[in-house]
């Protein structure tokens, strides 16, 4: 079986494009049409865009503008003031500068590592539904870093974050079944994860994936195979349905 991926600054690429909640709709257009220029290359439209917006002190624009100055968008790179804005952002509850803030405290570069702050800013964001600060969140109680160690508690965070459809999570969570750590052990169940990882495309899940097969085929009928497949197309159905549902509202939120 493959090693768990333990490192909490592993994340999936994050798209540019966020998601809008409730907001202001002069405000929403404006982050719009700026994130709209920065998918496509024009950071200076980009930056036009973010400028009144950041004179009001709008924490979706702060956070967008801190991503450029970290990645040098537009802007030569500077990852202090790209700090300095992440922590407006996220001082206004915004999720995406929370997490991206305890990436930096994990770090330790820009700021003197503290895993405790780092823990409280993943939590604040997991809170407010962001799937990858719920995984690493889940990793952060596995490896008792900036909290006491929590099989149990990672693994219902793993949970929370696959059910979101974060592959990472989906695979964590079926070593967890695997090994029997915070779950009870089940060969089954973690079929069950790694097939729906491996449906996310994910390569180190269909390789488990199929080690978990052979493992049932050992004194198991071909039934009990066929049974984990339809409770993991069931769970993939569910979570595919929940996210077009959450698409749909916040697309509604955002026309409003």
């Amino acid at each position: 079986m493959s090693k768990i991926i333990t490192n909490i600054n592993s994340k999936l690429i994050l798209p540019l494009l966020l998601l809008i909640s409730i907001i202001a709709p002069a405000q929403a257009n404006d982050l719009e049409k700026g994130i709209y220029e920065l998918n496509r290359g024009e950071f200076n439209a980009a930056i036009e865009q973010f400028r009144p917006l950041l004179s009001e002190g709008y924490a979706p624009a702060q956070y967008q503008m801190a991503i450029m100055h970290q990645r040098g968008y537009g802007v030569p790179k500077n990852g202090m003031k790209a700090l300095e804005l992440f922590q407006l952002a996220a001082a206004q509850n915004y999720p995406d500068a929370q997490f991206e803030l305890s990436l930096i405290y994990t770090e330790g570069k820009l700021v003197k590592k503290d895993l405790k702050k780092a823990f409280e800013l993943t939590q604040k964001a997991a809170n407010k539904d962001l799937a990858s600060a719920q995984f690493n969140l889940a990793v952060m109680y596995a490896n008792g870093a900036g909290v006491k160690q929590d099989d149990f508690k990672a693994s219902r965070w793993y949970k929370v974050a696959a059910n979101q459809n974060y592959v990472l999570a989906q695979y964590n969570l079926a070593l967890l079944y695997s090994e029997g750590k915070g779950v009870e052990k089940s060969i089954e169940m973690s079929y069950v994860w790694n097939t729906i990882a491996s449906w996310n495309g994910y390569p180190n899940a269909e390789t488990s994936r199929v080690l978990d097969e052979r493992a049932m085929h050992k004194g198991a009928s071909y039934n009990k195979i066929e049974v984990s497949i339809e409770k993991a197309t069931k769970i993939y159905q569910n979570i595919r349905e929940q996210q077009d549902l959450k698409a749909k509202m916040d697309e509604k939120q955002s026309f409003y």
